[in-house]
């Protein structure tokens, strides 16, 4: 399915203290970013991308359009969605993450605008956020395309002939095969190994023989 990328702004994150703010002991834990889409109308969100900074926890909240006279109201779409596993150690810390709309709790037609609450309670990480941040709508649909008839239903091609077409028949050639051999075998049983020369007798000639040549 294609997508599109929505233009937005996000704006700089807003820190919410956790702990004793006058001591320094105190860091903050939850992290707010806004997300608006100055110029765009009400759109489908599609899907979230964003690269992972040491943020263990994320919620969402979109503010979508409920009427032309209304503002709009805050919904909670992701709640406490985990991308560190363990909050103390490194793993998922770094990750490209995407998040889809059938992940989420609610519709997200109309969106507005987004609201990510970010958290990490470990006191490990001394900074956390979110980088990268791009949001997608679906994109047009492609436009249906038609083809010829002959097209969708080829003409199914000619069969060719079978190769043993025009071929004489395989058990005839190996009768008459057959019979080749065993008459080669009888001559060559009948024939005799013994030299027959026309002026030898044993092994020599005569001389006598040799002068009416």
């Amino acid at each position: 399915m294609s997508r599109v990328l929505v233009p937005c702004h996000v704006k700089s994150t807003v820190a919410l203290q956790v702990g004793d703010v006058r001591t320094s002991q105190g860091r903050p834990g939850v992290l707010v970013i806004d997300v608006t889409f100055p110029g765009v109308a009400p759109f489908e969100l599609q899907e979230i991308t964003f690269k992972n900074y040491y943020t263990a926890f994320l919620s969402i909240r979109v503010r979508q359009q409920s009427s032309m006279l209304t503002p709009g109201k805050w919904v909670t779409c992701l709640r406490d969605y985990c991308l560190m596993p363990d909050p103390h150690s490194e793993e998922g810390a770094q990750e490209y993450i995407s998040l889809f709309k059938h992940q989420m709790l609610c519709d997200m037609a109309r969106v507005l605008e987004l609201r990510l609450i970010l958290r990490q309670p470990s006191p490990l990480w001394v900074s956390f956020t979110l980088e990268e941040l791009q949001i997608y709508q679906q994109g047009p649909k492609s436009p249906a395309v038609n083809f010829p008839k002959w097209l969708s239903h080829p003409v199914p091609s000619e069969q060719p002939a079978p190769l043993h077409e025009g071929l004489p028949d395989p058990s005839r050639v190996s009768s008459e095969v057959q019979q080749m051999w065993a008459l080669t075998e009888m001559i060559r049983a009948s024939h005799t190994s013994t030299r027959i020369g026309r002026f030898d007798v044993d092994g020599c000639y005569d001389l006598n023989l040799l002068s009416y040549t």
